[in-house]
């Protein structure tokens, strides 16, 4: 069920989603639970600080300033036993207690004034409930773990020393310290078994990636159940295409010998014969249909059985242009000199690239010919100053046998299958290949090809 918002919140939305959301599986699931775990934390801790922590605080206080207030009293009612009351605090309540008379206290608070940090909480509010005919001045001292008070009567000035933890429940940080040390557990536990499971996701995703390049990568399902289960079949899948595979290039060769076999009776039947424009046609009709033949067996079969091997474009594409260094086109090639080697199929890539540079020097008298690449993908076009192709029929050029009338046509532009192998070979390795109109004039081939 999907919530419908106004198409402004609704942009807004998917803006956050792809700006704030992690793009991998592991930090997206990482994120689903350590934001729950977040909310949990904060719930708790408040409802801790509101239920129990505060209502201990405060109780604290109270009992502390009862304290006080009980050595106030007694020292104003028996004066002239101050000292055993000082004993008596110090021994029962943990206080230290001193006390100054009013030509004394002006330069005593003074000087705590200048020293000591002021504090304030549930004791201040405590003291005025005991001492509301008195002043009171709380401070912190020696690095705030000594609660200093003054309690100032019209009499004289009582001061109290004293542990602030006498008013502070040490228990939160015992709290705070668990559940900080339980969530890093479970974020610590959760992202090595995430890690796992993305692993494995991971994996599986190279591996089909490889494959669709004609890589033979070895791949051993693990992980949950689901992701086990997809590896299973994406193994068998594999098998059953190279097994598919395997079976159309042995039909493939069997359709060969058995059509190259009569063609072949032909052409010696007809050798033998007078020689006549009735026997030159036939011969003519025997040498096409064995080249179509040869066509078509070549772009069914393609080059599965090639393994792959880091191929230098560079040189690939020097030794292809050496071969029509004596023809009368302009050729001109380019590269940034940058990485080009590539995991691929040579002579699938050879014979790729062989028919569009072939096409280019038929058709054309100027050809250029660039390399590029960088961290992510090699890319080659390769451009002419012939006729070109029009836009509406340049996708229709990749299927097999389509040829263009008036520019490529039997006799010309061989079966039509030259750009129908030239696809099936760059797809194969994964990339893409377009066309386009030529800054000279004619047809531009721009080929991409993920490193």
């Amino acid at each position: 069920m999907h919530i419908m918002f106004p198409q402004k919140i609704e942009n807004s939305l998917r803006f956050l989603r792809l700006k704030l959301l992690p793009k991998t599986l592991f930090f997206r699931t990482m994120l689903l639970i350590f934001i729950p775990l977040i909310l949990v934390q904060v719930v708790s801790i408040i409802a801790f600080f509101d239920g129990n922590w505060s209502k201990v605080g405060r109780r604290l206080s109270d009992n502390l300033s009862n304290n006080m207030a009980f050595v106030v009293r007694l020292s104003e009612q028996n004066p002239q036993s101050f000292e055993q009351i000082q004993t008596l605090a110090q021994n029962v309540y943990a206080l230290d207690v001193e006390y100054f008379d009013n030509s004394e206290k002006i330069d005593v608070l003074s000087k705590a004034s200048r020293k000591n940090k002021i504090m304030t909480g549930f004791f201040e509010d405590a003291l005025k409930q005991d001492f509301s005919n008195a002043v009171t001045h709380l401070y912190l001292t020696d690095k705030n773990n000594t609660l200093l008070t003054f309690i100032d009567t019209q009499d004289g000035l009582f001061q109290f020393k004293t542990s602030v933890k006498n008013i502070f429940s040490t228990s939160i940080f015992g709290f705070i310290a668990w559940m900080i040390g339980t969530s890093l557990l479970l974020f610590v536990v959760s992202g090595l078994f995430l890690r796992v499971q993305a692993r494995s996701i991971k994996q599986l995703a190279e591996a089909a990636e490889d494959f669709g390049k004609g890589i033979n990568t070895p791949f051993k399902p693990y992980g949950s159940s689901e992701v086990r289960k997809a590896g299973i079949a994406f193994t068998k899948m594999k098998e059953r295409i190279n097994r598919q595979i395997s079976e159309r290039t042995q039909m493939l060769a069997g359709v060969s010998h058995d059509l190259r076999t009569p063609l072949t009776r032909m052409k010696l039947q007809l050798a033998m014969m007078p020689k006549n424009d009735e026997n030159k046609e036939f011969l003519d009709d025997i040498a096409e249909m064995e080249k179509m033949l040869d066509g078509y067996l070549a772009f069914v079969s393609g080059e599965g059985g090639e393994p792959n091997t880091f191929v230098d474009m560079n040189e690939l594409i020097m030794s292809i242009l050496n071969k029509f260094r004596n023809s009368k086109a302009f050729i001109r090639y380019s590269t940034n000199d940058q990485v080009s080697a590539i995991q691929g199929r040579e002579q699938a890539l050879k014979r790729a690239l062989t028919n569009i540079i072939s096409n280019a020097f038929y058709y054309g008298k100027t050809v250029a010919v660039k390399l590029e690449s960088n961290n992510n993908k090699l890319e080659i076009s390769v451009e002419d100053d012939g006729p070109g192709i029009p836009k509406d029929k340049r996708e229709e050029v990749f299927k097999a046998f389509y040829r263009i009338e008036g520019s490529r046509n039997k006799e010309t532009g061989g079966v039509g299958l030259g750009l129908s192998i030239a696809k099936d070979v760059i797809v194969s390795h994964g990339g893409t290949i377009e066309l386009g109109e030529s800054e000279l004039g004619g047809l531009k081939v721009l080929i991409s090809i993920p490193l």
